[in-house]
């Protein structure tokens, strides 16, 4: 009995590591299948863009196929025609796809143009090492300021007419009353002189000199989320055009 009972002893890690390498497996598993798949993700963009853009594809296509002819007819000329043709089908996909990720971005901007909230939409899309808390202040005329923070500090980004200035101002004291020393960077979007294009915003916001550590940024965002932002049940992305800001409680 006492020589069963020392067996089982020892059987028992030998499950246990079992067990926990079929846990780690289906963790695995289940992560995998939680992240969205790529070509889903391209067939979604390509979806979209061609919502606005209907020769999207003869765009891709043409590319692709004048690419690869290019390639082959100089290895016809060089004296390596088949050489060419299969070195030269990876570049003209990349050509492709080049051609499809500017084209849908295009589209994107031409989408947002002109839209409310539009500087919220490209600042969101910023994630690695930045959060944003879109319409911080909003007035009746539908002229906002959008808070994000990342390495060059506390980014103001103003959208609308010349009212946002005192909303802006309104925003810069909250910022120096909460986070005293902090940058704080103020960009309005738009067309003008002193204002950015919603097209180069985001270029624009992640060339912005580091200046705060990742310790002084994650206290910034600490102090930051007791301030908050508006409590108005604004959607994500743009606002449709003509769409009236709720008023605030």
């Amino acid at each position: 009995m006492a020589t069963n009972k020392s067996a089982s002893a020892k059987k028992a890690p030998i499950k246990t590591k079992a067990e926990i390498k079929a846990a780690q497996k289906a963790a695995k598993l289940a992560r995998k299948a939680n992240k969205p798949k790529r070509f889903a993700q391209i067939r979604e963009a390509y979806t979209l863009t061609r919502e606005r853009d209907s020769k999207i594809g003869i765009w891709i296509g043409g590319t692709f196929g004048l690419t690869w002819a290019l390639c082959i007819a100089l290895g016809f000329i060089f004296g390596s025609p088949i050489y060419a043709t299969v070195i030269s089908l990876p570049v003209a996909v990349l050509a492709a796809v080049f051609l499809f990720s500017r084209r849908a971005e295009k589209s994107a901007y031409d989408t947002l143009e002109g839209t409310t909230g539009a500087g919220a939409s490209v600042l969101m899309s910023i994630r690695k090492g930045w959060t944003t808390e879109p319409a911080v202040e909003v007035n009746k005329a539908q002229s906002m300021v959008h808070r994000s923070i990342g390495r060059p500090g506390i980014v103001l980004v103003g959208e609308g007419g010349n009212d946002v200035r005192s909303l802006m101002l309104d925003q810069r004291r909250k910022m120096e009353r909460f986070c005293p020393g902090t940058p704080i960077i103020e960009v309005y979007v738009g067309d003008g002189e002193g204002r950015i294009s919603i097209r180069k915003l985001q270029r624009h916001v992640q060339k912005l000199p580091r200046v705060l550590t990742p310790a002084q940024m994650r206290e910034v965002r600490t102090r930051l989320k007791s301030v908050g932002g508006m409590n108005i049940p604004l959607p994500k992305g743009p606002l449709p055009k003509g769409a009236k800001v709720p008023k605030q409680r």
